[in-house]
């Protein structure tokens, strides 16, 4: 396993960084910050990650690698559900 930079970030600044940007963020990253905060669902041999949400409706969040970077509309995706567990939680 090749070591990132990236891997040594905080979720905090991690999460920083894609408030900035939801460009140029590794799939490491976005699967760092989706293990922080949702629990993982076993994966039917996909390129997909999915993570279970806390809340009824759409209960689940969807990261694909792409060439070892996040998808930014799932980068934005993220935020938001982590936006709204902290708001939940609050």
């Amino acid at each position: 396993m090749r070591y990132h930079k990236s891997m040594g970030k905080s979720v905090e600044e991690i999460l920083e960084k894609m408030r900035h940007s939801s460009a140029n963020i590794r799939f490491a990253e976005l699967e760092k910050v989706c293990d922080h905060f949702f629990e993982k669902r076993p994966s039917k041999k996909t390129s997909h990650q999915t993570y279970k949400t806390p809340w009824p409706g759409n209960p689940r969040v969807n990261i694909q690698n792409a060439g070892g970077k996040a998808k930014a509309y799932q980068v934005n995706q993220v935020l938001e559900a982590v936006e709204k567990l902290k708001h939940r939680s609050s």
